[in-house]
């Protein structure tokens, strides 16, 4: 029985970007994270259309993104990852990638290629490492001498920045789950509310006034919060589901003492999870997204 009381209770923010973030009224909430997370002052122009974002009953099984365009110009992709992806990484140069080849003209000159910001919410375990944000970006250092290659004066002036990492796609990483801290910067204050969609009274970082007043549960009507509620415990039972597979086929295999059993346990744990998945009408990507399977052996399940 959920609680009648939902005052100063908040949706979370994968929720927000499918039903409400879209709204121009409603921007300043991503403008604050973006400000935070750049450390430079954000102002979207517009939203341009995503890779997808599914409102079926299986949504929780897809990712959740935003395409923005900022005053400058530059392409800001913003994903929401709440399941687990082993080529995680690669997609992410996949994603950048589209864009630089979608957002130019065919005959334009290569100095039109725009900036693109991607930045990743995930709530999985991503690769190794001890931190909750990650940034990388594309540098040249010679293998002499260990120098970093610059910009000419002229390209400088030319394409107006600093450095050749400014005109390369930029990554931002944060593994939410992996925060278990009090919030004591802005970042860490939005790190906060991505992991338990609560906002302190004493928050102040940009951006999280507009979600305190924009994004409230109470706001919604019946209907928005019965079907915010369905997505919630959809996550739960999910995660739950992967986790014990996986833990059921890891015991499998060790008990059979081998490694093989251990791969092969859990390829077994991934089959059912897949096969459930297709007996429910999902997508063949839906359902590689989530298992890490290969299209062909998702085809042959029955």
């Amino acid at each position: 029985m959920r609680s009648k009381t939902m005052k100063n209770c908040y949706v979370r923010f994968d929720w927000a970007m499918k039903r409400m973030l879209r709204h121009k009224a409603n921007h300043a909430v991503l403008e604050g994270l973006l400000t935070t997370l750049l450390n430079e002052k954000i102002t979207i122009k517009r939203l341009l259309e995503s890779e997808s974002n599914q409102e079926d009953e299986f949504d929780k099984y897809n990712r959740v993104d935003i395409l923005a365009e900022n005053s400058k110009g530059e392409l800001i992709l913003i994903e929401v990852q709440n399941n687990n992806e082993y080529a995680y990484f690669q997609r992410m140069l996949f994603g950048t990638s589209k864009l630089v080849t979608e957002y130019i003209n065919r005959g334009e000159g290569y100095e039109k290629v725009c900036k693109i910001y991607s930045v990743n919410i995930v709530y999985f375990a991503l690769g190794q490492g001890k931190d909750t944000v990650y940034h990388g970006k594309t540098e040249f250092r010679g293998i002499h001498n260990g120098d970093l290659l610059e910009l000419s004066p002229f390209q400088k002036q030319k394409f107006n920045v600093d450095a050749v990492s400014q005109l390369y796609p930029e990554y931002y990483i944060l593994k939410v789950n992996e925060f278990n801290q009090i919030a004591k910067t802005p970042l860490e204050e939005w790190i906060y509310y991505l992991k338990t969609g609560n906002i302190p009274e004493t928050a102040t970082a940009p951006g999280l006034y507009e979600a305190r007043e924009r994004l409230k549960i109470d706001a919604m009507s019946k209907g928005e919060q019965d079907a915010y509620y369905r997505h919630l415990d959809n996550i739960v039972i999910l995660r739950g589901n992967i986790y014990t597979e996986r833990e059921g086929g890891r015991a499998e295999g060790r008990i059979e003492g081998r490694i093989e059993g251990i791969v092969e346990g859990e390829q077994n744990a991934l089959r059912k999870i897949a096969l459930g998945m297709k007996q429910k009408g999902l997508s063949v990507q839906d359902i590689a997204d989530v298992t890490g399977l290969a299209y062909e052996e998702i085809a042959s399940l029955s």
